[in-house]
């Protein structure tokens, strides 16, 4: 469905205003990541399961038959004898060959895959901050709390001059809250780091996500945009593994040390090895 969506987005925005339209496409993934278990909760608790899987329902319908206004493209020329894994070879060479769209994605990638603090948060909750299941409910919501926050400053300030500069300083931000998470035992600035976290790597999501859109071609906005998918998808998971590996071989504080630090690292060596990712400006302006 992702890669649907992504080159579905492309045909019915201008591409002036992709940017845009990446912000407030994550602005109302956000906001539904953060009220729909909410609003969830609230309807199960008072009028039960059958209601609760109702609403549910017509959610899905409602965002059925909104796609299906949407009109008709024509769709890009396509090799129809290709195999699913051929497409997905053409679609990584044409990544691996873009330094910028490679460099966005890898900074992505990793920051995910070394920063995934929140699969610690439970043990962290209880063993470092001594706190029970209601402050773990609020630590796990820290980060969309700042992911939507900064979402609709991006609606009226897009970080698109200078995005190159702004996707290393995000990620560099993102990496340093990491690390200041990991060494509190205070709960609000745990809490604080959260936020700051989540609000950082929504500017990458959007401008990883702005970079994608506007240097694809058309023919490869689905591959390219599987491709990302595959790589930011597993890197979830495959960070949540590392968070536990570590957690075990070095002590929790430390493996949340070592994932921040990683992060930076990172960013210096894009910043080192990918100069036109560095020097790039989607901005017109």
């Amino acid at each position: 469905m992702s890669p649907s969506f992504f080159a579905l987005l492309s045909q019915i925005v201008p591409k002036e205003l992709f940017a845009n339209a990446s912000t407030w496409n994550s602005t109302v993934w956000q906001i539904g990541a953060v009220s729909g278990p909410a609003i969830g909760g609230l309807i199960y608790g008072f009028y039960g399961i059958t209601a609760s899987y109702s609403v549910v329902i017509i959610s899905i319908l409602i965002s059925l038959l909104s796609i299906l206004m949407v009109p008709s493209k024509p769709l890009p020329s396509i090799n129809k004898k290709e195999s699913i894994f051929s497409s997905i070879a053409v679609g990584l060479r044409f990544v691996f060959k873009n330094q910028v769209m490679l460099g966005a994605i890898s900074l992505d990638l990793f920051a995910v895959l070394f920063g995934g603090a929140i699969a610690l948060l439970p043990v962290y909750v209880d063993k470092i901050l001594h706190q029970g299941p209601e402050i773990l409910g609020i630590m796990r919501a820290m980060p969309a709390f700042g992911a939507v926050i900064m979402a609709i400053m991006m609606v009226f300030y897009p970080p698109l001059k200078k995005a190159g500069r702004n996707l290393l300083l995000a990620v560099l931000g993102f990496g340093i809250s990491i690390i200041v998470f990991a060494i509190s035992t205070n709960v609000y600035l745990s809490a604080f780091a959260l936020l700051i976290s989540g609000a950082l790597d929504n500017i990458s999501v959007v401008i990883r996500h702005t970079i994608l859109q506007v240097m694809t071609p058309d023919d490869m906005r689905g591959r390219v945009s599987s491709v990302n998918s595959i790589f930011i998808g597993s890197s979830n998971e495959i960070g949540e593994f590392e968070s536990g590996s570590m957690a075990k071989l070095m002590g929790l504080v430390p493996s949340v040390i070592f994932g921040g630090t990683m992060t930076i690292l990172v960013v210096g060596a894009t910043f080192k090895l990918a100069p036109e990712l560095r020097k790039l400006n989607l901005s017109e302006k």
